[in-house]
């Protein structure tokens, strides 16, 4: 009360978080989404058909499993097609109902290196060039979702690359973990953009298609416990700017939970997925 809002709010929530809305946004803008069937649907998808069950409210991947055929969905939930393809993101700001395409990431899933399974998110790896093919689909992504919602500041649109197409996924409203690689890359502030996006509109000009400033791939991962863990002493991750999200010594943390994050930059995708899982088997050495 009294202060400028800087960000979207719960009107604009409310509709962009709307999964049925949201899949014919994009359908109205001749991008293909995955079918979505709400509680409020007499519908049900084919028995062929395979399909997720989400929760409405989440996030992170949480509560997200595949659906059992013919299991009723409750209020809460909706069913989503299932995607067989390569999960990523896409980074834009909004304002002015425009909005720009800043990046786009690779997202790791369930990833047992990093202690994760099912759905759970566990990472970003930034892909270093895009071509005008990829630049061109994740704009069309953007431009498709900020005609139809008045969205402002930053925020990410999820995706699955699947038969040179990307069919997106849900819309994160709001800063996402996968900005801080583009900060890194790209030495620019996503929050340098996001307030003047907010308050005029302001965008930047951007293209996707001109390589980073900084050499090789920037990639990020949540290292989750494998185990009911104590952490020890911690001065050597606080000490090394690659582990962030430290927690405190002595700190019991339960079996799936995460302990903390480590970076890593590597020539090319495969070596920065290399490095990232060397440094989370190093967490995973010092713990007891």
């Amino acid at each position: 009360q009294g202060r400028a809002l800087w960000g979207n709010g719960s009107e604009v929530l409310r509709q962009v978080r709307n999964p049925r809305s949201l899949a014919d946004a994009f359908v109205a803008n001749e991008i293909r989404a995955p079918r979505v069937v709400t509680d409020s649907q007499t519908e049900q998808p084919r028995q062929v058909e395979r399909c997720l069950i989400k929760p409405r409210v989440s996030g992170g991947g949480h509560g997200v499993r595949v659906w059992p055929a013919n299991e009723p969905v409750t209020r809460g939930h909706y069913l989503q097609e299932f995607v067989e393809g390569v999960p990523g993101s896409v980074v834009f700001v909004a304002g002015g109902g425009r909005g720009v395409a800043l990046g786009t990431t690779r997202q790791l899933v369930g990833e047992t290196a990093f202690g994760a399974s099912g759905f759970r998110y566990c990472g970003n790896i930034l892909d270093a060039t895009t071509s005008p093919d990829a630049s061109a689909a994740a704009t069309a992504l953007v431009d498709a979702v900020t005609a139809a919602f008045p969205l402002v500041g930053v925020g990410t649109i999820d995706f699955v690359a699947a038969n040179n197409a990307l069919r997106p996924v849900e819309v994160n409203p709001r800063w996402s973990a996968s900005m801080e690689l583009l900060e890194r890359a790209r030495t620019i502030s996503l929050f340098g953009l996001h307030p003047g996006a907010c308050r005029q509109g302001a965008l930047p000009q951007f293209d996707l298609t001109v390589p980073p400033s900084s050499r090789g791939t920037h990639g990020k991962a949540i290292v989750f416990a494998p185990r009911d863990v104590v952490i020890g002493d911690v001065r050597g991750w606080l000490d090394d700017p690659n582990v962030r999200d430290v927690p405190r010594k002595g700190e019991r943390i339960a079996t799936g939970q995460p302990i903390c994050t480590v970076l890593a930059v590597g020539s090319d995708e495969t070596a920065c997925y290399a490095a990232l899982v060397e440094r989370a088997e190093g967490i995973y050495s010092e713990l007891t």
